[in-house]
């Protein structure tokens, strides 16, 4: 039995367990959820260390919004066949994503590259979500957005994927840092701070990488007709005009913790969940509130 397949079958399943209490540490009556007409958000990498999960199922519960797209590597394909790590945050998000569809939130999931397995599964509906692999969707305001993950624009996942396993390893050591740098801030009362994003920002080609893409994929949507474009992949939110068309990247939940929104009357905007979320008290025992 392949484990893509039996995972997909997990997925499923997870929507009759029952949900464990999980807790955030907040008063959620201090904390009403926010409302959105669309929210995407990509690039989770459930199945791994480095998912920010609890970070995550803060996000979900404290939001609505009647669209919701899961733009790629949602569950991390990659690194589940290399070791099978699955805590049970990670099945509380599937959770919850299951029980928003059930209560009405049309919930769109289109692949990446590390959850590549769902691709064979195109046009199907797993406990009320859809399985895409583009979409074309129309803002309040009447602009038309190409949603795609944004892997079949990285040069290194199509012609040289060995040196992307070797790349997913090196961030994977990154993230693990970063994991215990952020276990010692939430001791110190500090909020959520990537060293990942950090480092990327500071290394010339790295940047160059990003701007290379961001204009491969905004080409891209304008040999499409569309006016803007929305996509995750490289783990780096922004929103930015690329001659004419609007670049949307809706960011990650390893490092930045962010998320593109569509406001009621179609105005978009990035959201840092960080800023969203509570501090850890000094006299709190540091946990994995952001850092599972």
């Amino acid at each position: 039995m392949q484990r893509d397949d039996a995972f997909l079958r997990a997925w499923r399943d997870t929507a009759t367990q029952p949900p464990a209490t999980v807790d955030l540490e907040d008063d959620d009556r201090q904390r009403p959820p926010l409302h959105f007409r669309t929210l995407w958000i990509s690039d989770l990498h459930l199945g791994t260390p480095g998912c920010q999960a609890r970070a995550l199922l803060d996000f979900l519960k404290h939001t609505e919004c009647e669209t919701l797209f899961l733009v790629g590597d949602i569950i991390d394909g990659w690194q589940l066949k290399r070791h099978w790590y699955w805590p049970q945050a990670h099945n509380d998000v599937i959770q919850k994503l299951l029980r928003k569809a059930r209560k009405g939130t049309r919930v769109i999931f289109i692949p990446g590259n590390h959850d590549e397995f769902a691709r064979k599964y195109l046009n199907h509906n797993f406990g009320g979500i859809d399985v895409a692999d583009e979409w074309i969707h129309e803002t309040a305001d009447g602009r038309k957005l190409w949603i795609i993950h944004g892997d079949l624009f990285d040069g290194v996942i199509q012609c040289a994927k060995w040196l992307a396993y070797v790349g997913d390893s090196l961030y994977e050591f990154t993230l693990k840092l970063n994991r215990h740098l952020n276990s010692l801030r939430a001791r110190m009362g500090l909020p959520y701070w990537s060293l990942s994003k950090y480092l990327k920002g500071k290394v010339k080609r790295a940047v160059s990488y990003v701007g290379d893409f961001e204009n491969a994929v905004a080409r891209e949507a304008r040999k499409r007709g569309a006016q803007g474009v929305v996509c995750g992949h490289i783990h780096h939110a922004e929103m930015r005009d690329i001659d004419g068309i609007l670049y949307c990247n809706d960011g990650d939940w390893v490092e930045s913790l962010t998320a593109l929104a569509e406001h009621a009357d179609g105005t978009l905007e990035i959201i840092d969940w960080a800023q969203h979320m509570p501090v850890p008290s000094k006299a709190t025992p540091a946990r994995e509130a952001v850092a599972a």
